[in-house]
């Protein structure tokens, strides 16, 4: 169990560091008009987390590989990913409606949740 901890922080930190290296670099790129880099991080992300799950399903990978690269780096690097993933085994398991619920859900509740905690901050200020 610990291991599996310390490979999910190893992962995390190596996420991390690649997600804010793409956030530096898209601006420079891509135009500063618009988040150019979270939607290259969860794209790319969804990409790259879709590869290694199609080797996974023919090759068994180990308990520390899984949790290094599928939690820990790619979890860093968005979590858009694991919802990505999330959906298409769904898809797989022949869950339509599930999973039609699961994507609707998820981003309509992840905007609404997104707009509440905005205008619940508008309504305090900070205490100086």
């Amino acid at each position: 169990m610990l291991q599996n901890v310390l490979w999910v922080a190893a992962g995390g930190a190596v996420g991390s560091v690649l997600r804010f290296a793409v956030s530096l670099a898209s601006p420079r790129v891509f135009t500063p008009d618009l988040p150019i880099g979270t939607f290259l991080v969860n794209v790319l992300g969804s990409f790259v987390i879709g590869l290694p799950y199609s080797f996974a399903e023919r090759e068994s990978f180990s308990e520390h590989a899984t949790a290094f690269l599928f939690v820990g780096l790619l979890g860093a690097f968005t979590t858009f990913s694991a919802f990505s993933l999330d959906s298409v085994r769904l898809f797989q398991e022949g869950r339509t409606l599930a999973a039609a619920a699961y994507i609707l859900g998820s981003n309509a509740g992840a905007l609404i949740a997104a707009l509440t905690g905005y205008m619940l901050g508008k309504m305090f200020r900070p205490v100086a």
